[in-house]
């Protein structure tokens, strides 16, 4: 089982940036995959970054060049750097561990605001 406790959202201008963190109850080399999902108002949850166990790195279109994954092994956590912050950045943004045992497990933190406006 893993516990995740997600961090870091708030409210900045366009054109800002913020560090959402994700900290997780076992140790994330044990993990198959983490990643950023985030969900608008009226939208579908959509993945944002992830990265493995093995250090491949996946990212949406929207957010290429501007957002990056990271993970930091002796803190058990995964982070989120977003920068150049659009209005359409605006979701509840959520943390995610696939766990690849037996079986595939997903498990997911409770979510951070995240809001974009002038």
């Amino acid at each position: 089982q893993v516990q995740l406790v997600e961090s870091g959202g708030g409210s900045v201008q366009p054109g800002g940036s913020l560090r959402l963190s994700c900290a997780a109850s076992r140790s994330i080399f044990s993990i198959n995959a983490m990643g950023w999902y985030r969900q608008a108002p009226g939208k579908q949850r959509e993945l944002v970054a992830v990265i493995t166990s093995g250090g491949s790195i996946n990212y949406a279109d929207s957010v290429k060049g501007r957002f990056t994954i990271s993970r930091d092994n002796a803190k058990n956590t995964v982070y989120l750097q977003m920068n150049s912050l659009k209005p359409e950045d605006t979701a509840v943004y959520y943390c995610n561990a696939l766990l690849i045992r037996t079986v595939v497990t997903d498990y997911w933190g409770q979510g951070t605001q995240v809001t974009v406006s002038s």
